[in-house]
């Protein structure tokens, strides 16, 4: 009995989640014409995503792309199937020996009904991985130059001596809340933009740098 009501209440906020997620993208996509940055082709091509192997360049937030098509129709498809699991769980003793792959496999369908990350700066706020945030909302930024003993080092040639970018958003759950800018020069207007609207934050130093000062 425990583990039915418990596994309905990861329904319910696994469902919130699923809406929430997808009306949140939707508010993106319209506020996205407003950016001051990218708004050039080479600036939005200069924005990488360590996480996405195969296409690592952002992408602009359309209603048209394959990603936001993934997650308005997959929404629909994964709430129908967490239905019918959750009616699976509530009529059988099924869940009785097998709770954790059953959460396990909660998780796996929410989690696969996600765009690809994206980062835009808009007049009152930015958009990070699908989610406006207001200024008021953005906590700070950490820049780290991306070098051999760097985590994110030779995952591709293009994101090698790149900057890493991570934005820490108030009152969130954790989620990947970084991006690479390619360009030093792009990453000095994004700075410049969180800055002059109340947000600051620290670079950390390239210990390559250090290592040749003391030599």
């Amino acid at each position: 009995m425990f583990f039915n009501i418990f596994f309905v209440i990861i329904f319910i906020l696994g469902i919130y989640y699923l809406i929430q997620y997808r009306l949140s993208l939707k508010k993106a996509v319209d506020l996205s014409k407003e950016a001051l940055f990218p708004q050039t082709k080479e600036e939005i091509r200069g924005i990488l995503l360590p996480t996405e192997y195969k296409k690592m360049e952002m992408e602009p937030l359309s209603k048209t792309t394959r990603s936001y098509k993934l997650v308005n129709w997959g929404t629909f498809v994964a709430i129908v199937i967490l239905l019918g699991l959750l009616i699976v769980v509530l009529t059988t003793d099924f869940l009785g020996s097998s709770f954790f792959s059953m959460a396990y496999l909660f998780f796996v369908i929410i989690s696969a009904v996600r765009h690809r990350g994206n980062l835009f700066l808009l007049p009152k706020g930015i958009i990070l991985q699908g989610r406006y945030f207001s200024y008021s909302r953005v906590k700070e930024y950490k820049v780290e130059r991306i070098v051999r003993w760097h985590d994110l080092y030779g995952i591709d040639d293009r994101i090698n001596f790149s900057y890493k970018l991570t934005i820490k958003v108030k009152g969130i759950f954790p989620f990947i809340n970084f991006v690479v800018v390619e360009k030093e020069e792009h990453l000095e207007k994004i700075i410049a933009l969180l800055e002059s609207n109340g947000v600051q934050g620290k670079r950390i130093a390239d210990p390559s740098q250090n290592l040749s000062s003391k030599s």
